[in-house]
């Protein structure tokens, strides 16, 4: 199994831990920070799953945790497989190890022809057959499983919203915003500077944002969806 390099995860589980141990105090909860994976789990994970996860995330299992505290669902093992706990839905597990399609952000507007327009019918009913036709294009063409493909789904932001990271193709490692349920189509994540962003920036920068650490102040950074 490739060795664990680069991403230093130090303070973060230690912050975790604080964090579980102030809230619990707060309210008399018994939160736990839940365990990394061991690399022997890990090994036997991404042997099924068919990919070697992109170093940021894989260093996160193996030194903060396997996941189980938003934004990151715990990679598990149910009857003998690995999945992501509450993602069952989402991830086609069979596609991880196909390529990514996209480098750049996808919308469907630039892969289906425009919305119908009743004054070119010449009647409601040819126009209002047109329309449905329409729509069910845009849906078979949105919820072509292909247009993830090579993508997992780590956080459920709610009402459809999900963050993806890419684990294979050339946007490997790179973070993306999936707001098809409003028309927004797929779209990496990119920092202030305009900088795409991986597991490890996103991560942290959810962290400060829900967790803020008392006497530090915040750059006001907010995740950018152009490009």
């Amino acid at each position: 199994m490739p060795g664990v390099t680069g991403t230093d995860w130090s303070d973060i589980r230690e912050r975790l831990a604080a964090l579980a141990a102030e809230r619990n105090a707060a309210d008399g909860g018994r939160r736990m920070v839940p365990p990394p994976l061991s690399p022997a789990e890990l090994a036997e994970a991404e042997a099924q799953l068919g990919v070697e996860l992109p170093e940021e995330y894989r260093s996160f299992l193996l030194k903060v945790n396997r996941g189980g505290w938003k934004p990151v669902p715990e990679l598990w093992q149910v009857d003998g497989r690995w999945q992501w706990k509450g993602r069952e839905h989402d991830n086609a597990l069979d596609l991880l190890d196909q390529p990514f399609p996209h480098t750049d952000a996808w919308n469907l507007e630039d892969f289906i022809e425009p919305e119908p327009l009743r004054e070119d019918f010449a009647s409601q009913k040819e126009f209002d057959a047109a329309l449905r036709d329409w729509w069910r294009r845009g849906v078979e063409i949105e919820d072509d499983p292909a247009l993830t493909q090579g993508a997992l789904f780590l956080d459920d932001r709610g009402c459809g919203f999900s963050t993806l990271l890419v684990v294979s193709g050339p946007a490997r490692g790179s973070m993306w915003f999936d707001d098809r349920c409003v028309d927004g189509g797929l779209r990496p994540v990119l920092d202030d500077a305009g900088e795409r962003v991986g597991f490890a920036h996103w991560y942290r920068r959810f962290l400060a944002q829900r967790y803020p650490v008392a006497g530090k102040t915040e750059d006001g950074e907010r995740w950018s969806t152009s490009g």
